[in-house]
Formats: C-alpha cells, sequence, structure tokens
C-alpha cells in the first residue's frame, strides 16, 4: 500500500512569494543540506524562460505505454478521458506533472490542454515527455516545463491512468501536494512538509550569497570569501541589521 507524507502545514502566501523569488539552484542545496539529494527534474526544461517563474502544489498524472488496441483516436471523444478528466480537476495554484517514463517520442499534452489549464488558474505544466503545439504553449501567460517537443498525438505512445497517486518525473518522486519550483534553469520537487523551512531558509541564503557575489566581483580572493570566513560572515551580519 502505497502512503502519501503527511501535510506539516498549510501552503501560505509567504512561503509562496519566498520561493517565487529563489533560484532552483539555492533549493537544491538546501534539500541536499536535509539529506535529499534527488529532486532536480534533470532535462526538464522550460519552454519560454522569460516566463519560467513557477511555484505550485504538485498535480500528478501518471501514463503507461500506449497499446494499439486500446489507445485509438476514438477515446478522446470520451470527456472522461483520464487525461481530460486530470486537466479538469488540477485547482488554482497547482502544477500539472506528468510522469512519461522519460519518453518523448510522442507528446504529453498540446495547446488546447494547457491553454485550459491556465484559465482554471493552474500555475504551470511540467512533464518529463513532450509537448505539441509547443510555438503556441510558448506564448501562454503560463510556465511550461518539458523534456522535448514532438508533433505526434500522445495516444501514439501514452496511455493515462492515474491521477494525484504518487508518480517519478524525470527520476524524481513527486507526491500530490509536494511543491514544486519552476524557473529559467529547470524544476525542482520540495517535499511538502519541508515547504516553509526549506523556503526561508534558502531566502537567506540567497541573501548572503548575494553579499558574497558583491565581494568577489570586487576583487576579494576566494579565500575567506566563498565560503565566507567568520570575518566576512560578521560584515554580513552587521550590515543586514
Amino acid at each position: 500500500m502505497t502512503s502519501t507524507p503527511q501535510v506539516a502545514e498549510p501552503l501560505g502566501a509567504e512561503v509562496i512569494a519566498a520561493l517565487r523569488q529563489t533560484s532552483t539552484a539555492t533549493i537544491t542545496t538546501q534539500l541536499f543540506a536535509r539529506g535529499l539529494r534527488n529532486t532536480y527534474l534533470a532535462g526538464v526544461a522550460p519552454l519560454n524562460p522569460a516566463n519560467a517563474n513557477m511555484v505550485g502544489e504538485a498535480f500528478t498524472l501518471r501514463y503507461v505505454p500506449a497499446r494499439e488496441d486500446v489507445d485509438v483516436l476514438a477515446v478522446f471523444k470520451d470527456y472522461d478521458h483520464p487525461q481530460r478528466r486530470a486537466v479538469e480537476s488540477v485547482g488554482p495554484g497547482q502544477v500539472l506533472v506528468m510522469d512519461c517514463r522519460g519518453q518523448g517520442r510522442a507528446a504529453s499534452a498540446g495547446n488546447i490542454l494547457a491553454t485550459r489549464l491556465m484559465r482554471r488558474g493552474a500555475a504551470g505544466l511540467v512533464t518529463d515527455g513532450a509537448l505539441r503545439d509547443t510555438p503556441e504553449i510558448r506564448e501562454l501567460a503560463m510556465p511550461a516545463f518539458a523534456a522535448g517537443a514532438s508533433a505526434m498525438t500522445n495516444l501514439a505512445q501514452h496511455h493515462a491512468v492515474d491521477m494525484q497517486v504518487p508518480i517519478g518525473c524525470a527520476e524524481v518522486a513527486v507526491y500530490p501536494g509536494d511543491v514544486i519550483v519552476g524557473d529559467g534553469e529547470g524544476v525542482v520537487c520540495i517535499p511538502r512538509e519541508l515547504a516553509a523551512e526549506v523556503a526561508h531558509a534558502a531566502a537567506e541564503q540567497e541573501r548572503l550569497e548575494e553579499f558574497v557575489l558583491a565581494q568577489v566581483d570586487g576583487g576579494a580572493p576566494l579565500r575567506g570569501t566563498y565560503p565566507p570566513g567568520e570575518e566576512l560572515l560578521q560584515r554580513y551580519r552587521d550590515g543586514s541589521r
């Protein structure tokens, strides 16, 4: 029996705001410090890096390999087809995360479904497979991340079976309600119960790194600066009061 990690606390506006201002690089460091090494969805990139700032709760959709006698075009006449039902179930502020087993020969969604997600208030779309209609999706006012593009319909390779179950996306375990953060570099998954803790620690790390970067950019050597020595840390603390 599969169990979903217990939610520690609601995902509040303060946490969302902090994560929105934090890079995925910083978040992965904070997760690494807490023993989590497999949280970055390698190979999944933003379709539009200029519109890649994304924070939201994971709404999961799992695909298995398609089979020719089952996955025919006629199934799309069913409004309750699992793929369509998932799109109609994603709520405001959620990110649709699709497990395509890393297979991108066929698309996992296209512009019509992505547009519907946007109109439902979704925070974003993530797939470890491909998307079709990518020129149009790239122009939507909603972040979208994929491992590639494919003009082929999903039925050629994917069969949607489950939603709101634990999945593997880009070989990362994603549970419903986990916090998904995206930026121009990619996507990271934060276990829900760690979201607030990581958000605050990551914000502090970024403030310190901005200070360190200014020193390095001003000509300071790495020794005593990066990582910061006690003298530099004291200067940082004095200036941050």
